[in-house]
């Protein structure tokens, strides 16, 4: 468990500082393209910090898959998990996800479809690497 969490820390920081650069071309394209005009401060704060927040966790979450002690389908269960409820709460808390059911079924609809595919095109490469492997020490 130590190791975890040294490792979720040490990822989490080194990708911390992204989440507000992504913040910050989103809202640049929002005022670009006069989607919106003006941010109060309150807003730009609370986007600042709960994105930050957002980047620390995904990053940091990647250090599971060093845990050698768990499976690795509950080490995506577990990836994922951290990941939708680190997601849902912060578009919830930034007002950028409607707090209903119908809003919040769309998005975990599309983060679960999301999720899994890019694990099956994480299966695939690994899968296909495994395959080259074994045909060259076969060979």
């Amino acid at each position: 468990m130590k190791k975890f969490l040294k490792e979720f820390l040490f990822r989490g920081l080194i990708c911390a500082g992204g989440g507000p650069i992504i913040l910050a071309i989103i809202y640049g394209i929002l005022g670009a393209t006069s989607a919106v005009e003006s941010f109060s401060p309150m807003e730009v704060c609370l986007g600042i910090v709960t994105i930050t927040l957002l980047a620390f966790i995904a990053a940091g979450m990647t250090a599971i898959y060093q845990m050698e002690q768990l499976p690795l389908p509950m080490m995506i269960l577990l990836h994922g998990g951290a990941l939708y409820i680190a997601y849902i709460l912060t578009y919830l808390i930034n007002g950028w996800l409607q707090n209903s059911l119908i809003p919040i079924f769309v998005f975990s609809c599309i983060f679960v479809t999301g999720f899994a595919f890019v694990w099956l095109i994480i299966y695939c490469v690994e899968k296909a690497k495994a395959k080259k492997i074994n045909k060259l020490l076969k060979g």
